[in-house]
């Protein structure tokens, strides 16, 4: 069960997740970005079977379950949070033209394409900006940081985390009051991304000599 946050939490959590980008800073030693690689490969150890006897199966078996039309509802519902989300960090940085072209789409595909799940805006042209509190962290000059794996999480780093972790506790997702629907919504969410990165996994597999790198 997905509690809902409360407002002193989502505080807290601003507070600490500010403190980690702030913290960030992992020295380099010949160029290699992975000074943690040891503990990411352990982890990398323990996603391997959690994906492939769990995450996997059950995003092929949703491919298989619902038709694409649905798949696609999922990704526009998501894709407009994440839009909003770019109308705050494009703000946030600055980059007034990008949190506009936003603003109209979430506008948009949320009054006319029903709450989302119809992308009305990309019809019409209209761009994403991509804009996440991430790339605001290092607008604001925070360091990326060192390289992360996060079992059924994936790849990331400490500034990236940090901001996906806001992103996730200030989801309008959150403010849905039955939590039975509220937990279904993120369950959808979190199968279909999986099912969306399913052809790309297939090709590390088949390129990669070391899935890890």
């Amino acid at each position: 069960m997905i509690p809902r946050i409360d407002r002193g939490t989502r505080v807290l959590l601003l507070a600490a997740t500010l403190v980690m980008a702030g913290c960030a800073t992992a020295p380099k030693q010949g160029g290699i970005d992975d000074p943690f690689e040891s503990w990411n490969r352990s982890m990398y150890a323990i996603n391997e079977p959690l994906d492939k006897y769990f995450a996997r199966p059950v995003a092929e078996a949703y491919v298989q379950i619902f038709p694409s039309f649905f798949r696609q509802a999922v990704t526009n519902y998501v894709n407009n949070i994440d839009d909003l989300f770019s109308v705050v960090n494009g703000l946030l940085q600055g980059k007034w033209d990008k949190a506009g072209h936003d603003m109209g789409r979430v506008i948009i595909n949320t009054a006319f394409g029903f709450g989302g799940l119809i992308d009305i805006a990309s019809s019409g042209d209209i761009p994403r900006g991509m804009e996440d509190f991430g790339q605001t962290f290092g607008y604001w000059g925070f360091p990326q940081g060192p390289y992360l794996f996060i079992p059924l999480w994936g790849p990331t780093t400490v500034r990236d985390g940090t901001g996906e972790l806001l992103r996730l506790v200030w989801s309008p997702t959150n403010e849905i009051p039955s939590v039975a629907v509220r937990n279904t919504v993120y369950g959808f969410a979190a199968v279909n991304a999986r099912a969306n990165a399913l052809e790309a996994t297939s090709l590390i597999e088949q390129a990669a000599i070391d899935p890890y790198t």
